[in-house]
């Protein structure tokens, strides 16, 4: 492969029409409606159709005005929002405060079809238009999380609720076709906002990762965001056509450790696996330094980030005697045999299973045995679900919410018959972590809420429920031709609204 991209290189095979910015990702994308969008694709590629009130872009990750000139918090359980008066469809009707009522109804409608359905029921008893610009959301009780909660693409309703795959937002771009190999948009002439840059995008589904490398070399593709062979990135930095960019993410990779599992249950166990792993030896090797050692679910640039909580640096002979305290004591000195031996699941993606081999090597040191199994995705993540695993790792939805403390580490969100896709899958339990996640995301002053994640970060950090490894950056290989395009820490796509070619 390597000898392919040095070849490829050296020549320019195609080139992308000038009108037209062509990215390639690795997976299909199945709708642009909010409504309906299934993967982390669809929803990406949604924002650029259909904006929500507020979006949630920004290097602080607060949430910032998108459809919305103001909200408003009337009462603990009642708030308004203004909508911008020069907000149109891309069919060139207004965005009214009835279309966001219809699409916040279609939602918390008990027939409703949207995955996002209960969720939004959970949250909101009613949305009412108390003006022809403004909304009046009501909570079942308050929420601090409101403001990203309306991070949600908004489709015209004001002639009848659309059906799905009529997408008419009023985004920077509108829909002109989507099939199963690629995605075209072209620009809103309605929009709002900056005039995007280029008047068509294009973004291709291409599974395959080297040939995805190769489109990028040879010219017939512009941009590539993050689906990339990591181990190959090194070949085309020095290559005259390609510019490779980092940026900071939310992304977090972590090691799932299975709470529930005899060896795992014991917190010291769980202490001396985190300080055997060198993370930084990991980061180093493996990703040129392009990721940043985590402390928790929150990555350094969040506003309620908290930086003072126990650090698992890499400490060998403190995580033996720690071993040694829970009882795995080594049986044979520096010896072969180990005190324990356990499984690690991983996905089948050639690097992720490269980086579970490294750090099943670096826990061999202090005497654990590690199986490292590689699984198909959907098996994979259908074990950790039912909780059929030791360790595993993961990497995290974009985690700009501290209130994903409540879903990730509180006790009710443990996967169970009536909650099968809870996001606690390693089983942590914790009386003082239930009671604070929940009075953070019913806390309303900032200030306060912050002072109640900090401590939830504390108590996550010691007791280990999973092992914070790193956030990856944010990765963007284009053509040089290419400029403006900003990488934002989501990984969203809202910077293809203001790239161009030279």
């Amino acid at each position: 492969m390597a000898l392919a991209l040095l070849a490829a290189c050296g020549r320019r095979t195609h080139r992308t029409p000038d009108d037209t910015l062509v990215m390639v990702i690795e997976t299909s994308i199945t709708s642009t409606d909010p409504r309906f969008a299934l993967t982390v694709y669809d929803r990406k590629l949604s924002y650029l159709v259909a904006p929500g009130l507020v979006s949630v872009d920004s290097d602080s990750l607060e949430p910032r005005l998108e459809l919305a000139t103001k909200v408003d918090r009337i009462s603990p359980r009642i708030w308004d929002v203004t909508l911008r008066h020069d907000a149109r469809f891309s069919d060139g009707s207004p965005v009214t405060a009835a279309d966001v009522v219809g699409m916040y109804s279609f939602l918390l409608a008990p027939d409703s079809t949207s995955l996002y359905s209960k969720g939004f029921r959970e949250r909101f008893s009613r949305v009412e238009a108390t003006a022809p610009l403004t909304v009046r959301f009501h909570l079942h009780e308050p929420l601090a999380t409101f403001m990203t909660d309306i991070d949600f693409g908004i489709v015209a309703h004001s002639r009848g609720i659309p059906k799905s795959g009529e997408t008419i937002g009023a985004g920077p771009y509108r829909l002109l076709e989507l099939t199963s190999l690629h995605a075209v948009l072209v620009r809103n002439p309605h929009y709002y906002g900056p005039r995007p840059k280029v008047s068509r995008i294009e973004i291709k589904f291409v599974k395959d990762a080297s040939a995805r490398l190769l489109m990028i070399v040879g010219g017939s593709a512009d941009l590539i965001q993050n689906a990339v062979r990591l181990d190959l990135v090194d070949e085309l930095l020095e290559r005259p056509r390609v510019k490779v960019e980092w940026g900071p993410s939310v992304f977090l990779t972590y090691l799932l450790l299975n709470n529930t599992d005899p060896l795992l249950k014991d917190v010291r166990v769980r202490q001396a696996i985190a300080l055997a792993i060198d993370r930084p030896a990991i980061i180093a090797a493996k990703f040129a330094g392009h990721a940043r050692l985590a402390t928790g679910l929150l990555p350094p640039n969040h506003w309620a980030y908290e930086a003072d909580v126990v650090h698992w640096n890499h400490d060998l002979p403190r995580a033996r005697q720690l071993l040694d305290a829970a009882g795995f004591r080594d049986p044979d000195g520096p010896g072969p045999l180990p005190r324990f031996s356990i499984t690690y699941k991983t996905s089948s993606d050639a690097f992720r299973v490269m980086v579970a081999k490294v750090v099943a090597a670096q826990l061999g040191e202090v005497g654990i045995a590690v199986e490292v199994r590689p699984f198909e995705f959907g098996t994979f993540f259908a074990d950790v679900k039912k909780g059929t695993y030791q360790l595993a790792s993961m990497q995290t939805a974009e985690i700009t919410e501290p209130d994903f403390h409540y879903t990730y580490f509180h006790s009710s969100w443990i996967p169970s018959a009536k909650n099968p896709d809870g996001y606690n899958r390693w089983r942590y339990r914790n009386d003082l972590v239930d009671r604070l996640t929940l009075e953070g995301r019913h806390e309303l002053d900032l200030a306060k809420r912050k002072q109640i994640y900090s401590q939830v970060q504390k108590i996550v950090a010691t007791d280990v429920p999973v092992i914070p490894l790193w956030h990856e950056d944010n990765l963007l290989l284009s053509n040089i031709d290419v400029v403006g395009y900003r990488i934002t820490p989501n990984a969203r796509l809202i910077g293809l609204r203001d790239a161009s070619k030279r």
